[in-house]
């Protein structure tokens, strides 16, 4: 029982002595680039996470024959809000998400359609 002690406590000294170990900052990954197709009455896909400073890239499908828009309804804290302009089959619009946190979008023709996207970029 005394040779068990002593190695343990060996052990805790050795551990207690070794040096610190500098852990990187989680980054997330590297940023992505994203499409989202904008489509009759619905994004695709309404649901996305992507890492930090991610590009976005919403297309207007061949398939959509409505016009349609993008609107930011809700982001974290300092993210500048923006809307698109309407457009249709072949318009496109990219934004990079700088902060981490939920984006919420709606197109704002079509809200009753419940034409709604959620974005969560993680850190």
């Amino acid at each position: 029982m005394r040779i068990l002690v002593a190695l343990s406590l060996t052990g805790v000294a050795a551990l207690a002595a070794a040096p610190a170990v500098a852990v990187p900052p989680d980054t997330g990954g590297k940023p992505q680039k994203k499409r989202v197709e904008v489509v009759d009455n619905y994004y695709s896909p309404r649901k996305l996470t992507v890492n930090l400073r991610s590009r976005i890239n919403w297309v207007w499908t061949d398939g959509s024959a409505d016009v349609h828009d993008v609107k930011l309804i809700s982001a974290p804290k300092g993210f500048k809000k923006f809307q698109t302009e309407p457009g249709s089959a072949g318009y496109t619009y990219s934004k990079t998400l700088t902060k981490p946190g939920v984006y919420k979008f709606i197109c704002t023709l079509h809200v009753e359609d419940n034409m709604r996207m959620t974005i969560t970029v993680r850190h």
